[in-house]
């Protein structure tokens, strides 16, 4: 008889059992979301069972390419990241705030929008992301004021964490002291293992709710040798990244504080199509706007929150203009503020190492190519 996991116990679970663990999670009513094949890219939503899941798919990556390709294996995680990123689901992309509706000549009704919350399990989640969900949870969690939509989805989530088996071509996470091993923030770590004769998952358990979930899965406990395999894996992958970071992130703030009117803002400034694409894939960006609109009859009203993001020219509007109308002074406020004074607001980098702005930017700006660029500049002064 298998004995109970624990907190900090690491398994083996042979990949048919994925299916038994989404359907313990569903039966302990968690709405399960995970990677799939959609538009020929790897998004994330609903798992109805195990074949949802992109087995025996990769991507390949570069600044402003992505192209999704058949692996020479079954691998169920053998990808990177895609345009998806977890925010999506924690911090939606609309909410409605509340409506009104007109009942008498000189007076309205106000209703609070009821939102139906699900109770999540997110499959798939690689070490990145749990830093960016980290983040997250500093900014609507940790901060003077709570986001209450955010805390209700973000209740009672559910981590199954990835372990990355390949790094992508825009990926530099190690660089960012984010990846590729999830050392934290999940219920389940998996790394999945393929050799010769098996494929397999070496599960790491983060958390007493992760311990008794795994207890209902038929699994066995992992030998040294399957855990130094894991590992090995990781390593590789950690010396394998597409991008790096000249310096390690707190030395970054400082560097571009001292750069603010360095001549690559307009050299960046003139290839840049201030399109919103690195920031709507970004995992950590949280900028959002309001707006309120009323019906032509003037009974009804509403007020919905939507991501809103700072390279747009009316995020930054104030009575008689936007303070950052050029392109120049809105590329820069995202850089520094992302790399540098999001540590003054939140206490670390607002950056994970995902790589997600290189590859969607129709340019393929990179943000590593910047840093490195000012980086070298001062070096030769």
């Amino acid at each position: 008889m298998q004995a109970p996991a624990e907190r900090n116990d690491r398994w083996v679970v042979q990949c048919e059992q994925l299916e038994q663990l989404l359907t313990t999670l569903r039966a302990r009513a968690y709405h399960v979301i995970g990677p799939v094949v959609r538009d020929q890219a790897i998004v994330y939503d609903t798992l109805t069972s195990m074949a949802d899941l992109p087995r025996g798919y990769t991507d390949e990556q570069d600044g402003g390419q992505y192209r999704l390709k058949k692996r020479d294996d079954e691998a169920f995680f053998g990808y990177a990241v895609g345009p998806h990123s977890w925010k999506q689901f924690l911090h939606p992309p609309i909410v409605r705030l509340w409506n009104a509706k007109r009942d008498g000549k000189n007076s309205f009704q106000l209703s609070p929008q009821e939102q139906s919350t699900p109770r999540y399990a997110f499959i798939g989640v690689r070490s990145c992301e749990l830093h960016a969900i980290a983040i997250q949870d500093r900014v609507f969690l940790q901060s003077p004021y709570t986001d209450p939509t955010y805390q209700a989805r973000r209740k009672d989530l559910f981590l199954v964490a990835i372990n990355c088996g390949q790094a992508g071509g825009t990926c530099f996470c190690t660089s960012m002291q984010t990846g590729p091993q999830a050392t934290f923030g999940y219920d389940l770590a998996l790394t999945e293992i393929i050799d010769a004769s098996r494929h397999f998952f070496v599960v790491h358990v983060g958390t007493e709710a992760g311990a008794e979930v795994l207890s209902t899965l038929t699994c066995q406990q992992a030998s040294p040798d399957d855990i130094q395999c894991a590992e090995q894996i990781v390593e590789k992958t950690a010396q394998s990244m597409g991008r790096e970071m000249p310096v390690p992130p707190f030395e970054i703030k400082a560097l571009l504080a001292r750069n603010l009117e360095h001549p690559r803002w307009e050299n960046v400034a003139q290839r840049c199509l201030t399109c919103t694409n690195c920031t709507m894939v970004c995992p950590t960006c949280f900028c959002s706007t309001v707006e309120d609109t009323t019906d032509l009859s003037g009974e009804q009203a509403e007020r919905v929150r939507k991501w809103d993001s700072c390279f747009t020219m009316d995020f930054s509007y104030l009575y008689g203009g936007s303070i950052r109308a050029s392109t120049k002074s809105r590329y820069r406020q995202w850089m520094t503020h992302k790399l540098s004074t999001w540590y003054d607001q939140f206490g670390s980098s607002g950056c994970v190492g995902c790589g997600r702005c290189i590859t969607w930017c129709p340019v393929g700006i990179d943000i590593t190519e910047e840093v490195r660029a000012i980086y070298e500049s001062e070096r030769e002064e």
